[in-house]
Parts: C-alpha cells; sequence; structure tokens
C-alpha cells in the first residue's frame, strides 16, 4: 500500500524543474536582448530544458530507475557541449580554451560556460554540473565500476588536479605572452584543442577507471575543473540535508556515493552534506530506504570534507 502510494504522480514533483527551466529561459531572454544575438536565447533555453527536462523525469521515475533522469540531462548537454559548441560552433571549450578567451577579452560561448557552470553557478548547485552535464562524466559514468569500494587514495594524489591546472594556464600564458600567439594564431586551432584535449580525457579517465576500479577517479585525482568549482561550491546554497531521527547508520548512503563522501557522519552530526566534492548525482538520496535524505535549500557553510579514503 505505501509502496503504490510513493509511486503515485504529484504534480508538485515538478515545481523545480520548472522553477529551473523558467531561471534558465529568464537568462537566456537577457543575454539575447543584451548582446543582440540569439544564439544565447537558445543556448541557455536549450541547457535549461534539457536539464529541466532530466530532473521532471529524475522526479517522477520510482527509485530504482531515477537515475535514467540524470543520464538523460548528462547526454543532452554533454553532446550539445561538445558536438555543437566544440565541433560544429569550433569553441574551445577545454579550460586552455577558457584562459584564453579571457585574455583576449571575447565573451564567447566557452567564457559564459564557465562563468556560469564552474564559477557563479556553484554557489547555487555546488557541483551539480559534474554529475548532471559534464561530457567527460558521461562517458565515464557508463563504465562498469559504479562504486569505489575501497575509498578514495591518500589526499596526496588530489593535488594533480591542481598540477594540471597550473599547468594548462602556464602553458597558455607561454604561448600568448613568451611566443605573442593569439587566438588567430594555428597554434590555438580550437577544434585541435577540443579534440584533442578530450581524447586525452576519454583516454586518461578510462584508463583510471579500470585501473582504480572507480568510474570516477579522473574527477577526484586529475579533472582541473573542481580547482574553479571547489570555493564557491563551499557556499552552495543546494547541498544534500539528512535527518538524523531517520538515520539508521546501515552506510547505504556512503558506499554508494560516487565521490566517497561520509554522507552519513554529515547526517548523525545534524549537517547538511558540507563537502565540496558532492556532485548532487542524488545516488545516496535515492538509495536511502528510510527516505531520511533529500536535496535541501539553505544558508551554510563547507568547510568539513568527510570522506572515505583507502
Amino acid at each position: 500500500m505505501n509502496m503504490k502510494k510513493k509511486n503515485n504522480f504529484d504534480i508538485r514533483q515538478l515545481k523545480v524543474p520548472l522553477i529551473l527551466m523558467i531561471l534558465f529561459w529568464v537568462i537566456a531572454i537577457n543575454f539575447w536582448q543584451l548582446k543582440e544575438n540569439i544564439f544565447f536565447l537558445f543556448n541557455f533555453g536549450y541547457i535549461g530544458t534539457s536539464i529541466g527536462v532530466g530532473l521532471g523525469i529524475y522526479q517522477i521515475l520510482p527509485k530504482k530507475k531515477k537515475h535514467w533522469g540524470r543520464r538523460l540531462a548528462q547526454i543532452l548537454v554533454g553532446t550539445y557541449m561538445l558536438v555543437f559548441l566544440g565541433i560544429i560552433m569550433t569553441e574551445n571549450m577545454q579550460i586552455e580554451g577558457f584562459f584564453l578567451y579571457l585574455l583576449a577579452g571575447i565573451f564567447s560561448g566557452s567564457t559564459i560556460h564557465y562563468l556560469v557552470a564552474k564559477l557563479a553557478g556553484p554557489v547555487i548547485f555546488s557541483r551539480g554540473w559534474c554529475g548532471w552535464s559534464c561530457w567527460t562524466a558521461m562517458i565515464l559514468d557508463l563504465l562498469p565500476f559504479k562504486r569505489h569500494k575501497s575509498g578514495r587514495l591518500a589526499r596526496k594524489w588530489e593535488f594533480l588536479r591542481y598540477v594540471h591546472f597550473a599547468l594548462s594556464l602556464g602553458l597558455v600564458l607561454v604561448l600568448w605572452f613568451g611566443f605573442d600567439q593569439r587566438v588567430d594564431s594555428p597554434v590555438f586551432a580550437p577544434l585541435v584543442w577540443l579534440l584533442i584535449g578530450n581524447l586525452l580525457y576519454y583516454i586518461i579517465g578510462i584508463a583510471l577507471a579500470y585501473a582504480l576500479k572507480d568510474n570516477r577517479a579522473f574527477c577526484k585525482y586529475v579533472c582541473p575543473i573542481p580547482v574553479l568549482q571547489k570555493f564557491p561550491s563551499r557556499f552552495s546554497l543546494l547541498k544534500v540535508e539528512g535527518a538524523a531521527e531517520k538515520c539508521t547508520g546501515c552506510g547505504a548512503c556512503d558506499k554508494m556515493c560516487p565521490m566517497d563522501i561520509q554522507v552519513s557522519q554529515y547526517t548523525q552530526s545534524g549537517q547538511r552534506v558540507l563537502s565540496t566534492e558532492c556532485i548532487l548525482c542524488n545516488e545516496c538520496v535515492d538509495v536511502c530506504v528510510q527516505d531520511a535524505l533529500k536535496i535541501s535549500f539553505g544558508f551554510d557553510f563547507g568547510n568539513r570534507e568527510l570522506l572515505n579514503r583507502s
């Protein structure tokens, strides 16, 4: 009887997806009018609609099938970013492209993407980009190692993401100031950077996944994007919240978390999940049989990194 009630559709479940879609369309219309370029109307409208549709499907599906909503959003947004913006529109969507366009003072699709999704956005939705839209994770999440049973490697390995970030920034600065290369220089051909960069990401990401039996190993140790996201994510308005009185301490949420966060410890201490490693994938929410977890809106400061390590 209870199961039947839980699976009944309630129109209120679509409130958050609809609000999100409306927000993106407001941004789309304003950018369109401000820049007098219809691309911005299409760009933000498409992304907001794609995430809204994926989130809406997630909301109405039963728990065991909810992940298909997130997968759909990943495919719709990730493919658009990589194929349409990157390959067809020849935007350098790699982090090096972002650095390059900033130096050149170019307000491109890549620049907007990084400013909205990876710098300003995390103040609202933490690292939700990584969980719902990333074109690299879109492929890595298809690999067979959904959960890393033994936890993360030692903290020192996470320093690799900062090395990657510094090398990417340093390369662009050397080419710009040292060799006087500019956006239109052959050395900065956007399609070449995009294809080679993504090929390397996929090769390294898949190799690490199989070596460490962890789909998200690349995200944890090598990807430079969290360097931009982690600080604003501390102030994220949306975080996972647990009800301590419902939590039985079974640890299912900890085992399911693809980022190795100790979700149950946050819950039992009466805090929201303050870790800046959270990608709001909702895997912990969906696996909890006590319905003790949910995504909530609030004001707190993330400064506790409770992670399972090997």
